[in-house]
C-alpha cells in the first residue's frame, strides 16, 4: 500500500486533448483547464509595449491578434506543415497547459494526448516530439478512444467525437481499438464555419464581419431541425450595427456536416459484428464541440431509423471528455508500461 501512495505522490498523470479549436488538459491532483488552440507572439517593440508579454494563449491571443502574428498550429488535429513556427507554437502550447495543470517540483509527469483518428498515423511522433520536452513519459491515442475510456463505454458502443477540424468515430467492442475500428472525415466545425460565412456573405454583401465572429455566431446559435426560433445578430453595416437574421443560413451551415457523419455512422454499424449490432444501435455518443449543436442528437436519430430502434446521445461535458479520459487512462496503465516508453 504504502508504494502505490508513493508512486500517486511521485507521479503526476495527465490527460491533454490537443484540438484544432481548443485544447484542455485534466490531471490526477484535479486540475482541470482548458484553453483556445492559439498561439501569438508580438509583432515589433510597439506590439510588445503593448500587450505586454512575449507570448500570448487562446482568448487573449485571439483580442490582441491585430498585435501578434498568431498561429493557429493545429489542422485536422494535425501540426501544419509548412508555415514557419508552427511546430514551436505546438510545443508553447503544450507546455502551456502542462504549467496549468500545477505540477510539483521535480514531479514526475505521465502524459497521455489524444488526437483524432488519422493524426494517429500521420504526425504522432511529431506530437510526442512537442510533449516529451514537458513530461517524462508520453503516449498518443484516439480521441474518441480517450473519450471512451472516461465513459465507461468499452464494450458495444460507438463514438463520434464531432471537432472543428475532424469527426473522428470509433467503434468499442472490449479490447484496444485498431486502425479498423477508427475512422476520420473532415467535413466538422471548420467547415460549418466557411458554410455560413460564405452563406452570409451572399446574402449580406455590405455587411462587415469576419471568421472570428462567424466562429462565435455559431457556437452561440447552432441548431439543425426545426426551430421556431429566430436567430438574430448584430453585425456592422457601413459602420452603423444592424441586426441581421440568419435563421436559415445557421441552419444550412450545421446541417451541412451531417450527411457525411450519417453514411459513415451508416458504414460502422453495418461492419460491426452482425449479433452485436443491436447493442452498438443502442449506444451511440456523440461528443466534442460539435455535440453542443442543438437537436443534433435527435436528427442523427430519425436519420438512422432504416437500422431500427437506435439511442443518440451526447455528453455531458465535451470540452474535458477527452483530457479526462485520457488522464484516467494514463493512471490505469501499469508502471512497467511507462517504465518501458
Amino acid at each position: 500500500m504504502k508504494q502505490k501512495e508513493q508512486r500517486k505522490d511521485d507521479i503526476l498523470f495527465v490527460g491533454v486533448d490537443l484540438g484544432t479549436s481548443r485544447s484542455s488538459i485534466s490531471a490526477s491532483n484535479g486540475t482541470k483547464k482548458w484553453n483556445e488552440s492559439y498561439v501569438g507572439w508580438p509583432k515589433d517593440f510597439i506590439a510588445a509595449k503593448v500587450v505586454g508579454k512575449s507570448i500570448l494563449f487562446g482568448s487573449e491571443a485571439l483580442q490582441n491578434r491585430l498585435s501578434l502574428d498568431l498561429y493557429r498550429p493545429l489542422e485536422r488535429g494535425v501540426i501544419k506543415e509548412g508555415i514557419e513556427r508552427n511546430e514551436e507554437a505546438v510545443k508553447e502550447l503544450i507546455g502551456y497547459l502542462i504549467q496549468l495543470a500545477g505540477p510539483k517540483e521535480d514531479q514526475k509527469i505521465y502524459a497521455i494526448v489524444g488526437v483524432p483518428a488519422d493524426a494517429m498515423k500521420v504526425n504522432q511522433i511529431a506530437i510526442k516530439k512537442a510533449v516529451s520536452g514537458f513530461v517524462d513519459s508520453v503516449m498518443v491515442v484516439s480521441a474518441p478512444f480517450a473519450a471512451a475510456y472516461g465513459l465507461n463505454l468499452l464494450g458495444n458502443s460507438l463514438i463520434i467525437d464531432i471537432g472543428a477540424g475532424t469527426v473522428d468515430f470509433c467503434m468499442m467492442h472490449g479490447t484496444i481499438p485498431d486502425n479498423d475500428d477508427q475512422k476520420a472525415i473532415l467535413t466538422a466545425g471548420d467547415y460549418i464555419d466557411e458554410q455560413l460565412f460564405s452563406y452570409l456573405i451572399e446574402k449580406y454583401p455590405n455587411s462587415r464581419f469576419n471568421r472570428n465572429m462567424v466562429r462565435q455566431f455559431k457556437e452561440t446559435h447552432s441548431f439543425v431541425g426545426d426551430s421556431s426560433e429566430t436567430i438574430k445578430v448584430e453585425i456592422p453595416v457601413e459602420g452603423k450595427p444592424l441586426n441581421h437574421d440568419i435563421t436559415n443560413e445557421m441552419r444550412r451551415a450545421c446541417e451541412s456536416i451531417l450527411p457525411a457523419i450519417i453514411e459513415t455512422t451508416s458504414e460502422m454499424i453495418a461492419k460491426f459484428d452482425p449479433e452485436f449490432q443491436i447493442k452498438i444501435k443502442n449506444n451511440i455518443i456523440l461528443s466534442g464541440g460539435g455535440s453542443k449543436i442543438r437537436g443534433i442528437d435527435n436528427y442523427i436519430k430519425d436519420a438512422l431509423k432504416e437500422f431500427g430502434d437506435c439511442d443518440v446521445r451526447c455528453v455531458e461535458d465535451p470540452l474535458f471528455v477527452v483530457s479526462d479520459g485520457a488522464m484516467l487512462l494514463a493512471k490505469d496503465i501499469p508502471e512497467k508500461y511507462w517504465a518501458e516508453m
